[in-house]
């Protein structure tokens, strides 16, 4: 069977355009999810290839639509650092955030009201850009004083409430205290640890999406 060039050509021609057709179909289909923390979610003291994005991508590898995850979260970072870049990381436009801040509030003692009111308007800007809002939630030890405890730990559920958000009550679920599952600091996971992370946290995302559709 002879091909003449023209056919050739055309077949070239066509075999780009399905090219083009696929790539539009697959970016229309992937969405991006932001990380939005400190180090628990940013992987202190752990390779790329082991942090939460990371790990992330690898259980939703495949999956439709496809996920792009966005390590937009920072060690040391408190909820006034998070509002203060929350501007200049909504230009990334993510569909979904999964915001973990005030850790780092806790155990600098500081007033509960000022983590609430702070997380309050970085959820706000995100919803106001259309974006999905996974709240994950953080505790306080008992050595902070019941006072205190009560108060921060009631942040999370109350504005999860008040912004009928995705609610993770605590991101440190089954690893926190674990010492197999954190670094030698017993603060931060460890590659294990930040696979039970991602493990629970999958279920939440499933909803994200759901959400969107």
């Amino acid at each position: 069977m002879i091909i003449s060039k023209k056919n050739s050509l055309r077949s070239v021609f066509i075999g780009l355009l399905l090219i083009f057709f696929i790539s539009n179909v697959y970016a229309e289909n992937s969405l991006k999810v932001m990380l939005y923390g400190d180090s628990l979610m940013a992987g202190y003291g752990l390779p790329q290839n082991e942090n939460l994005a990371s790990e992330l991508t690898r259980n939703f590898k495949g999956s439709n639509p496809s996920l792009t995850f966005i390590n937009a979260s920072i060690s040391g970072n408190t909820s006034k650092n998070g509002l203060s870049r929350v501007d200049w990381s909504l230009g990334d436009k993510p569909n979904i955030v999964i915001l973990c801040l005030g850790a780092n509030d806790m155990l600098r003692g500081l007033d509960p009201a000022l983590t609430n009111n702070n997380l309050d308007v970085i959820i706000t800007k995100f919803k106001k850009n259309n974006a999905i809002v996974i709240l994950a939630g953080m505790l306080s030890p008992e050595s902070m004083g019941p006072d205190y405890q009560s108060a921060f730990d009631s942040i999370y559920p109350e504005l999860s409430k008040k912004h009928s958000l995705i609610f993770m009550p605590f991101l440190l679920e089954g690893v926190a205290l674990e010492k197999g599952l954190l670094l030698a600091d017993y603060k931060h996971p460890n590659a294990m640890g930040i696979e039970v992370i991602a493990t629970n946290l999958n279920p939440y995302i499933v909803e994200a999406i759901s959400r969107l559709k």
